[in-house]
Formats: structure tokens, sequence, C-alpha cells
């Protein structure tokens, strides 16, 4: 396998003759990869089963009565939407970058994963006010009708996780993979429920375990709407701490000091990085650039770095070997 490293110069907006060090890692290219199977034709091939069984599933939640039943048609046709979106993403993620959009239309994946959250949290709400409604007025349940529907829906969901789970994981098969492992649960809860109607009569397990699903879906939802964010707003991933790669640039021999360091998210897989190295002399700068690009993709796997050399004249700053400053707390060189 070989992994290419590309460096472009490129002079400051100040005209000082220093440069910025833009470099790449991380382009992989091997005759004989494994890779996962293509995501947008598995996506196209969950919508579409998603999509038929949700019709069907509709139908008996009406004739049969049961919540549990019309609660997860409602979040089959939700999960349609979301594979619809997941797919549209997947797509428009393989577009090359423009003269707009230059790091290109990866992070479609992230707007979709945002998408789908809110839609969850919607039908969370639905199926709760729903789940109480119906326990303060019950009403009759077709118990068998339930248990076979929600057998062969339970087999569905089963397929379509198998599919997206050999997928390429994102945010966004992550975020439809959620969506079907939530249909998954509602089909045992109709089941359960279809069951203990059927051999003892007792409807109030419908909105109850309408109740449950919609508290376990919850969670899920709640991390996939905070990893969404976190790459629309640019926040450090999880896993990195800003201080922790501040100083350990820092401590490179030939490296004075660190400011003006950020780190973000491109999309779920790539992590981009941008900062000023102060240096004592600037004939230093080409060995360690590639010193620290090693230290970037080794130990923090970070393979897209914009690195600006700065002299000590120009140092504002900030992030050194011993101590990491908050961007708030940098003060302007000393007068003397």
């Amino acid at each position: 396998m070989h992994a290419h490293s590309h460096t472009h110069d490129q002079h400051d907006e100040h005209g000082s003759g220093r440069h910025a060090h833009h470099t790449h890692h991380g382009h992989d290219h091997h005759g004989h990869s494994h890779a996962p199977p293509d995501d947008r034709r598995i996506l196209f091939l969950a919508l579409a089963l998603t999509l038929g069984f949700a019709g069907v599933e509709a139908v008996a939640g009406l004739v049969s009565g049961s919540l549990a039943l019309l609660g997860d048609a409602g979040h089959m046709v939700t999960d349609s939407m979301a594979l619809a979106l997941a797919a549209f993403a997947a797509v428009i993620a393989r577009r090359p970058p423009t003269q707009r959009l230059s790091y290109g239309f990866n992070r479609a994946e992230a707007v979709a994963g945002l998408t789908n959250g809110l839609f969850m949290m919607a039908l969370i709400g639905w199926l709760l006010w729903q789940s109480v409604h119906r326990l303060l007025a019950p009403v009759a349940v077709s118990g068998d009708t339930v248990t076979v529907v929600a057998l062969v829906g339970l087999v569905i969901n089963l397929v379509v996780a198998w599919l997206l789970s050999r997928g390429e994981q994102n945010l966004n098969t992550r975020g439809a993979l959620l969506h079907v492992m939530g249909d998954l649960l509602g089909s045992v809860a109709a089941l359960a429920s279809g069951l203990v109607i059927t051999y003892t009569g007792w409807t109030p397990i419908d909105p109850l375990l309408t109740m449950l699903i919609a508290g376990l879906i919850l969670g899920s939802t709640l991390n996939l709407l905070r990893s969404a964010v976190r790459t629309l707003m640019e926040g450090v991933p999880p896993g990195i701490s800003l201080p922790d790669v501040g100083r350990r640039l820092a401590r490179e021999p030939g490296v004075l000091a660190v400011h003006d360091l950020h780190i973000w998210s491109l999309d779920s897989k790539r992590v981009a990085l941008s900062a000023h190295v102060v240096l004592r002399k600037l004939d230093t700068w080409p060995t360690l650039l590639g010193r620290l690009q090693n230290v970037l993709e080794e130990e923090f796997s970070i393979g897209h770095a914009t690195l600006q050399p700065e002299l000590v004249p120009d140092v504002p700053v900030a992030i050194t070997a011993r101590a990491a400053h908050p961007p708030a707390q940098v003060a302007p060189p000393n007068a003397d």
C-alpha cells in the first residue's frame, strides 16, 4: 500500500515571504483492497424494503387497532425518508470539489445525519403522546394480526440492518442504521404486544412497550445529533485533545511555540488541522515540516494539515511544550 503526501507552498497574505504548507496524507492505492460494499446501492435497496413494508404495516395497524404497529409503520415511513436522504447524501458526497466548495461535498453526510436525528426526535414525541393517550383511553387490539405482521417486519428489519452494517460506516450510514435499529426494536415490541394480547387480553401492554422503545431510541438519536452538530460546527473530534496536540508539536526539536491551532472534522473519517509554528531559523523548516507531518499522522491520525512557519520576532503567543493557553488568554508580545 502506497501513501502519497502532497505539499503545496503559498505566500501568506502579508507578503512576508514565509510559506504555509498544506499537506494531505492517507491517499491509499492498492489493487486488491477489500473495500466495503457501495453504500449507495445498499441504501437504495434498504429504502425499497423499508418503504414497501411500511405500507403493509400501516394498513395492518389500522385494521388491528395496534398503536405499536402504527408507531412502527410511522417509524418505517420516517426511516424511508431517512434512507432516501442518506442515499442522496452518499451520491452527493462523491462529487469532486468545486471552486466554491473546495473541500467537496463530504459534509452532506453530516447534514443528512442531523436531519435524520431531528425526524427521530419528532417521531419519539409523537409515540410518547399517543402512548399516554392510549393508556388513558384503551382501545381493542387484534393480537393475532399484530403478531403475524410484527414477525414479518422483524425479519425485514433484520435483513435491512444486516445490509447497512456491511456498508461503509460514516455519519450517513450510522443515521440510516439507527433508524432501522429503531424499527427492529419496534417490531420486537409489536411482536411482544401481539403475543401478550393474544394470550392474556391485556391491551395496556401495547402503549407501554411503545413508550419503552421510544426511550431506547432517544439515547442513540441524541448521540447521532451530537456527532452531526460537532462536525457542522467544526468542533474538535472526540478522542483528540487540542492542548495535547499543541504541546506535542511544541516539544518537537526546533519548534519554539505553536499558536492559532485549530482542529476540526471534514467528515466522519477525515480530520483537519491548521497552526502557526514558531521557529528560530526558517532554513530548518523543510526538515521540521516532515517530522511534524509524521507526528500528526502517526500519533493523532490527522492527515490534512496546514502549517504556517513564523520567525521569533513575529510570535504573538500561545502553546509551548510546557503549557497551553486558550485563545482568550493569548496576550501580545511584550514591547520591551
